[in-house]
């Protein structure tokens, strides 16, 4: 048996083991031409490992990078040095990782450094402010430059690729992988129990991200608070993040009300349980975004720009930001407007049909493949 390349997957989150981890058992699956290597940083210490176990997967070293009370250029500067001695002492032939973290724009300049062709899966994701989301936006830009293969989700990624000069030969339109990790996981797992009763509707929110943070993400609780008090017939429940910024205002705002409920994070099996149950999301994460529209949910984004405008232009995604007043209407949109919520909720998936990870398989591999046009 001849072994072509060595390929390491690098991983530092949650959303990223979710999304390479199709990718991952995809190229197991080639054991005639790859060597497959997991490298963690551990961006996230117990969701990465919740999600590698949902995938079997183990990782084959872990640099375990994260300390208390570090900031983004402690982050950095473990990763890159972290990720470095790793790849020195264990040469690899493409390095691959997936999203716009830390860990992603780490790996990234690493792989430049050391001239190691570096494929970028979600490639090409932008608002065209680097504020917001921040530091996401400058990571994912700096990964678009070193990529030698960038796996753009949509063709609007793909364009902003170009629009930025990247080499039109390096932009593969695969879909997104995250498509594929949630029609795996719910066509292999039961429901765990939930804590909103059987007979109730809910919306599932979740709210974390850091431009937020502050009186922005108070907005945020006050105003659900505010609204699920006056809207007793439907709850709201939110898994919370467990950031103190996030956590410390979430449980002094939110608790006590009859009808929203708060629980701990919650590993990836039982959210995509939980987003097929409810009725909408209220979400600034970027991953619900790309999957609740594949199950037929519709999403209120609690972002003022997102870097994944086809949902938008799609009509399954409503950017509300986190504000009371574009908040309280959107639910009212859809909680109470059953012609409209059937509408959006019919709406087109512009994100992927669960085959991406084949597609940046057969790239790895030289050979052709339909690439995903969006839609079904």
């Amino acid at each position: 048996m001849m072994i072509n390349k060595n390929i390491l997957c690098v991983v530092g989150t949650r959303p990223e083991a979710i999304k390479i981890a199709p990718v991952i058992t995809a190229l197991r699956d080639e054991v005639d031409t790859f060597r497959v290597r997991v490298l963690a940083t551990a961006q996230h210490r117990e969701m990465l490992d919740q999600i590698l176990d949902v995938f079997s997967i183990v990782p084959d070293a872990d640099l375990n990078l994260m300390r208390p009370g570090q900031n983004l250029n402690d982050l950095a500067g473990r990763v890159l040095i972290g990720v470095n001695d790793y790849i020195v002492k264990n040469p690899v032939d493409i390095v691959l990782a997936q999203g716009d973290t830390t860990t992603v724009m780490g790996v990234a300049i690493v792989c430049f450094h050391n001239r190691i062709p570096f494929g970028h899966i979600e490639a090409g994701l932008r608002t065209g402010d680097l504020s917001a989301p921040f530091p996401e936006e400058f990571n994912r830009k700096i990964a678009g430059l070193a990529a030698n293969y960038n796996f753009a989700p949509t063709k609007t990624a793909a364009e902003n690729l170009l629009r930025e000069g990247i080499k039109p030969a390096s932009i593969y339109l695969t879909g997104n992988t995250v498509i594929d990790a949630l029609y795996h996981i719910l066509d292999r797992t039961n429901p765990p129990v939930s804590p909103v009763p059987d007979d109730r509707s809910y919306v599932l929110m979740t709210c974390h991200r850091r431009e937020i943070f502050g009186q922005p993400i108070r907005e945020v609780f006050e105003t659900v608070r505010d609204y699920f008090s006056l809207h007793r017939e439907i709850s709201l429940w939110y898994p919370v993040h467990p950031n103190p910024e996030v956590s410390q205002p979430a449980h002094e705002i939110l608790s006590g009300i009859p009808n929203i409920v708060l629980s701990g994070p919650m590993d990836y099996i039982a959210f995509s349980h939980a987003m097929k149950g409810a009725k909408l999301l209220l979400s600034d994460s970027g991953g619900v975004q790309e999957e609740a529209p594949a199950l037929g949910k519709p999403v209120l984004v609690l972002r003022d720009l997102t870097e994944r405008p086809e949902g938008v232009e799609a009509g399954t995604c409503l950017l509300v930001g986190p504000h009371r007043e574009r908040i309280e209407a959107g639910l009212d949109r859809l909680l109470y407007d059953e012609k409209e919520y059937s509408r959006i909720a019919r709406a087109r998936n512009p994100y992927g049909d669960g085959k991406a990870a084949s597609r940046i398989v057969a790239a790895l591999k030289g050979e052709s493949f339909d690439p995903w046009e969006g839609g079904w």
